[in-house]
């Protein structure tokens, strides 16, 4: 069983054996306390021989001593007491009766038992209360320049069949103006006729024949709609953005965190704050690298396909998701939180009840993959072009060799030539830009669990760095950045070739790791530069420098 599962049935244990206890201690608990406690002992020598026992005259007469003293002992105790306050600090934080005051006492009880309550509505209140069976909803997934990717989801069939339909926004709005004469009027895209259980009645659609940097405004039959700018041709920045390319990137999703008794058990802050800025940067979209459910955390509720569902479902079903989906486009990358903390098991059990719901609401509206049947994805959008890895599926065990075995991979053989071959390709004329984007960190500066991350990995790590370098010193002109998340702190990295080599400092990589949108945040800084140790195999494998950016 995992240790999660122990975790409430422990703390309501403890919390039975408390109340005993308080209760016991509470019945013996006296009010008062003693300062000081004297027994005196008073000798008087009375001279009356008819107070005597007769067995102590005869013992003196034995032992030849006819004349029997005769004494009256008197012994006083005197107790100084005094009563006890209340020490209300002290029974509250102490979780101990108060001596002297009932009040406090119940305070303190209460307050136990309000934890161990708040305990149990984390853990069971969304899982049992907030299945989110019933929700129904549409979200914008990958948009280009001359279609847009819509997940639907609709549980009730009297709504079926659900008709598409989209205008040209920009059409209409200088028709209004008496600017243009362009199609504005609504279109029909077609109709979903079906939806079942089996892909947890969600569809994936396609709007096609769109044109590009041109907003549209699609609507469904049953009252779900959203507004959208498609992409710019590719080498070419929106006009719609004042001249300025903005995506966002981000990891980590943990509902209901912090937990307050008083906010819905669905609740995300960190949605919350993206709303505030979302409209002000006019994103093109969100990349998003993983963790967008914790299965695990606090406690994993089972391993089957519905669990994994009711997790997507519950974060759609958050009230502040409407905000920041809002004609934003998501693009999703997998990590570990999505099956287990980790996970470097390849596709052996829980992996199949994990990614049935990462397929049905993600990778079913997600740029196309770089080949079929994978789940590492490449698109070109505007001034940069994009290879999103799979960090989780492919990767060698993490323990099962140093993190300088020449065969250990975290990508496998296909992926890495993929990626590799990326690289390496011209990118279109007006592309200046190519992002790497990795669910866990590439620099090797992160100290904690650093086997996870790509310092784990450092001989294939190397490959992928010097193609990035190649890439850097290139005359193409074009720049290399590596996304991360994962670490629940932001580090800026610059990954820099080694001195006297054949590739420029010019010819740099650089990282930005950044998360999370809701989770907890590391208090203390885990990520300093760490050179290679020299004489070690570290040093022998890795090559140039991982700079913190300041």
């Amino acid at each position: 069983m995992p240790e999660s599962m122990l975790v409430p049935p422990l703390v309501w244990t403890l919390l039975a054996t408390y109340l005993v206890s308080f209760g016991i201690s509470f019945a013996t608990t006296s009010p008062y306390k003693v300062l000081a406690d004297e027994l005196d002992i008073i000798t008087t020598e009375t001279g009356d021989p008819d107070g005597v026992p007769s067995a102590v005259k005869d013992e003196a007469k034995a032992n030849g001593n006819g004349e029997v003293p005769i004494e009256e002992l008197d012994v006083q105790e005197t107790i100084v007491l005094e009563e006890q306050g209340p020490r209300a600090l002290y029974t509250v934080l102490s979780g101990l009766p108060s001596p002297a005051s009932m009040t406090w006492s119940i305070i303190t009880v209460l307050i136990n038992v309000l934890l161990v309550g708040m305990v149990t509505d984390d853990v069971y209140n969304a899982p049992y209360f907030h299945q989110a069976n019933e929700l129904s909803f549409a979200r914008l997934g990958f948009v280009s320049d001359t279609t847009a990717n819509i997940l639907i989801r609709e549980p009730r069939g009297a709504e079926l069949p659900i008709w598409i339909s989209y205008r040209n926004e920009d059409a209409s709005q200088s028709s209004s103006a008496g600017i243009s004469v362009e199609d504005d009027s609504w279109k029909s895209a077609g109709k979903i006729t079906w939806l079942s259980e089996e892909t947890d009645f969600t569809v994936a659609f396609v709007l096609k024949g769109l044109k590009p940097d041109t907003t549209y405004r699609y609507a469904l039959s049953n009252n779900h709609s959203d507004s959208f700018i498609t992409a710019p041709r590719v080498g070419e920045i929106s006009r719609h953005n004042h001249g300025r390319f903005v995506f966002f990137h981000s990891s980590c999703i943990k509902r209901h965190f912090p937990y307050s008794p008083f906010s819905h058990p669905l609740s995300v802050p960190g949605f919350q704050h993206l709303a505030i800025v979302k409209d002000y940067f006019q994103a093109q979209f969100m990349l998003f690298l993983g963790d967008f459910i914790y299965i695990d955390v606090p406690r994993r509720l089972g391993d089957n396909v519905e669990t994994y569902r009711r997790e997507y479902r519950q974060t759609y079903a958050s009230p502040d998701w409407p905000a920041v989906s809002r004609g934003l486009p998501w693009i999703h990358v997998l990590d570990d939180h999505e099956i287990a903390n980790d996970w470097d098991q390849n596709t052996t059990a829980p992996y199949p009840a994990a990614v049935d719901p990462w397929h049905h609401y993600h990778t079913s509206v997600n740029p196309p993959a770089v080949r079929r049947g994978v789940s590492y994805f490449s698109f070109t959008q505007g001034p940069a072009s994009y290879f999103l890895l799979d960090t989780r599926r492919y990767r060698n065990p993490i323990a099962s060799a140093n993190a300088t075995n020449l065969d250990k991979s975290m990508l496998g053989e296909e992926q890495l030539e993929d990626l590799l071959r990326w690289l390496r390709a011209t990118p279109p004329s007006g592309v200046r830009w190519k992002f790497v984007v990795s669910s866990v960190p590439f620099t090797r500066n992160w100290r904690v669990n650093s086997g996870d991350t790509w310092g784990g990995y450092l001989v294939e790590r190397q490959k992928i760095l010097e193609a990035m370098w190649d890439v850097g010193a290139s005359p193409q002109g074009v720049g290399v950045v590596v996304l991360s998340g994962d670490r629940h702190e932001f580090a800026a990295t610059e990954l820099v070739p080694p001195e006297g080599g054949k590739w420029p400092v010019q010819a740099s990589a650089t990282e930005f790791s950044c998360s999370p949108l809701n989770m907890f945040w590391v208090p203390w800084r885990t990520y300093w530069e760490r050179p290679p140790l020299f004489g070690s195999d570290d040093h022998e494998v890795s090559k140039g420098e991982d700079r913190m950016i300041k």
